[in-house]
């Protein structure tokens, strides 16, 4: 069965990688929606399902790659 002692003992490390995650994916979103087409490299649809779907990695390689350089 779960074991919520063995949760406990990882919810320092576990705290922090969620506030990570959070603040990349709302970051990157508001990013996304502001940012015109053309200054984007791809569609806003598919920069959506990566930054959405792929966790911590999406909003890293939306920021990487995604936006043109000015």
């Amino acid at each position: 069965m779960f074991n919520t002692d063995e949760l406990l003992k990882y919810l320092p490390l576990l705290v922090p990688v969620v506030l990570i995650e959070i603040g990349l994916l709302i970051f990157a979103l508001l990013d996304l929606i502001k940012r015109p087409q053309e200054e984007l490299r791809g569609s806003k649809t598919m920069w959506l399902f990566i930054v959405v779907l792929v966790n911590i990695i999406g909003p890293i390689i939306y920021f990487t790659l995604g936006r043109k350089d000015e």
